[in-house]
């Protein structure tokens, strides 16, 4: 959703406060509070200074304010560096800005049907498996820690025989 190409069809102001659920058709700008769940069959931008205490069910979102509710975008969600969401995220596409704040679950609707599964790659001749070289890494730190133990007690007996001698 290009900033540019939305047509504000309504407008929530700065002071406004919505009580219960709000419903609207086209676009819509919210500045102040909705103590309750949205639907907006467009898109749906959140200022700087908008709440919205429940749930949101929308085309798209940009949120630049405070949400505590669950997201459902059908297409696209992003948080600006102003935003502040504490719930989960169901969308198909998200863009979460730098210092934006997000505590909750997202779900980028990877339904199985819809997923395109890879088939999984044969190994190549002469490659290891990464459990292999874990292995082997493991092996070999372990028999570096025995040889390392083993010349540990060689020197131990070596001087206590150079005590001996004196």
């Amino acid at each position: 959703m290009k900033k540019s190409e939305t047509v504000i069809t309504t407008i929530i102001g700065k002071d406004s406060v919505v009580e219960g659920d709000f419903r609207a058709a086209g676009s819509v700008r919210l500045d102040g509070t909705v103590e309750g769940n949205v639907t907006v069959s467009g898109n749906l931008i959140i200022g700087e200074t908008g709440k919205i205490h429940g749930n949101l069910e929308v085309t798209s979102v940009i949120i630049g304010g405070e949400i505590n509710g669950n997201v459902n975008a059908s297409l696209r969600t992003e948080l600006t560096s102003t935003a502040r969401l504490i719930g989960d995220i169901k969308t198909t596409l998200i863009v979460i800005d730098e210092k934006a704040v997000f505590q909750g679950r997202c779900d980028m609707n990877q339904d199985d049907a819809k997923m395109k599964r890879r088939p999984v790659r044969e190994s190549k001749a002469g490659k290891r498996s990464a459990k292999e070289a874990i292995r082997e890494a493991l092996k070999e730190a372990e028999e570096a820690r025995i040889a390392d133990d083993e010349d540990e007690i060689l020197a131990a007996a070596s001087m206590d025989s150079d005590r001996m001698e004196l």
